[in-house]
């Protein structure tokens, strides 16, 4: 049985390897890279819920309201 599982254990790191090998890595300067940061984050201010805040209609952490019958 452990010779299955080391099979096992192997093809999940050659899959990961594999995927690994296909992405496409530039050779980005930390300058790039935290403008690119900036960027999407500056894009993405309208999406961000701790910035704009949650409705009270779709906020899941409001305490239910409890009908009881008396």
């Amino acid at each position: 049985m452990s010779g299955s599982c080391s099979i096992t254990a192997m093809k999940k790191v050659v899959q990961q390897l594999l995927l690994e090998a296909g992405l496409n890595r530039s050779n980005a300067t930390l300058s790039q890279a935290a403008a690119h940061m900036k960027q999407f984050c500056l894009q993405s201010t309208h999406h961000d819920p701790l910035l704009t805040g949650v409705s009270s209609s779709t906020n899941l952490f409001i305490p239910q309201k409890v009908c009881s019958i008396l």
